[in-house]
């Protein structure tokens, strides 16, 4: 049995204690190399393991708590290369907003648990899965990230636009961070306009600070627009998603499509979006993609195969499917 002040963690918490254990005892890795993954301080890797050992998590063996999913989350992670992975319960019954609701938390308690202060968080605006999380969030006593800025134009149609804004402003209020708002819409119908407005000073200005990232907090999207998205007036017109479906896409993140193995479709609209290119978006050191449900496992996986993300938050199910994919993974 594990001690009874188990209690006093939180199950994110005690999953990240469980994570940690196995990396250092049974997979070899040193403190510094755990910290360097998880992108925290060799401190807080050594406060883990003490916790571990004080709970009696470490004894000759790791052992998991039961009603954690570890065990398939270290089966994702190591069969697609990932950094992390955190899978949330959820039931096969369960309606769309139960799943967004219990995807939402579990990235919540993640990112609590993993931000440190002075991360510089790129945020995209149209996910219900990220406002999901937003609100799940609760604000702590400590500044827990440095600045929050938008990777994609948040301005669309008035009667949804407050939701980009809103979760901007949510991420920001929670961690103590600066919010820093891309005052343009997501997309435009030509390269020439996209270039005029990535002139205007206070876009420029918001695109620098994208070199400067180092957490990247996104949603992953269909070929088809969710409905935030197409309400907000950013999607694209059916006859352009129908040519990216000829093309082979399944899915985006920030709006750069990719195939059903991860690579990037090429099209015009790239030269359309006011967003991080696909290049700053790669450059990002930890990429954590939230998304889940039945619909979007071919995006999920091809945005795991294709490094798009390499921190994924999903539900249970989208996770057993990818542990037991038989396709190749690259």
């Amino acid at each position: 049995m594990l001690a009874m002040s188990e209690n006093s963690l939180s199950s994110t918490q005690l999953a990240m204690v469980v994570k940690v254990a196995r990396m250092y005892h049974e997979e070899g890795l040193s403190q510094p190399a755990i910290a360097e993954h998880f992108r925290v301080s060799q401190s807080r890797v050594s406060r883990w393991l003490k916790e571990a050992v004080r709970i009696g998590v470490i004894r000759t063996i790791v052992v998991a708590p039961e009603g954690l999913l570890t065990s398939l989350e270290d089966s994702v992670r190591k069969k697609y290369g990932l950094k992390d992975v955190v899978v949330a319960e959820v039931a096969t019954t369960s309606s769309d907003a139960a799943m967004l609701s219990s995807i939402g938390s579990v990235a919540a308690a993640y990112l609590e648990v993993t931000l440190t202060g002075n991360n510089r968080v790129g945020l995209s605006s149209w996910s219900s899965t990220l406002l999901a999380t937003a609100h799940a969030m609760t604000r702590r006593n400590v500044r827990t990230a440095q600045s929050i800025i938008q990777v994609i134009g948040g301005v669309g149609n008035p009667a949804v636009q407050v939701r980009a804004t809103q979760l901007a402003e949510q991420f920001a209020r929670v961690t103590g961070a600066d919010p820093k708002f891309l005052p343009a819409p997501g997309i435009v119908a030509s390269k020439e306009g996209r270039d005029v407005l990535m002139s205007d000073p206070f876009v420029a200005q918001i695109a620098d600070e994208w070199k400067t990232l180092d957490t990247l907090l996104v949603g992953i999207g269909t070929i088809q627009p969710s409905p935030l998205l197409k309400d907000s007036g950013n999607s694209l017109p059916e006859v352009s998603l129908q040519h990216l479906a000829a093309a082979g896409a399944v899915g985006d993140v920030c709006l750069r499509f990719f195939d059903v193995d991860g690579n990037l479709v090429p099209s015009e609209i790239d030269d359309r979006v006011l967003g991080i290119g696909v290049e700053e978006l790669r450059a990002v050191n930890r990429r954590i993609g939230v998304a889940g449900g039945t619909a979007k496992y071919e995006a999920i996986r091809a945005a795991v195969l294709g490094g798009w993300v390499d921190v994924l938050i999903t539900d249970r199910i989208t996770a057993e499917r990818l542990a037991v994919d038989q396709t190749p993974t690259n």
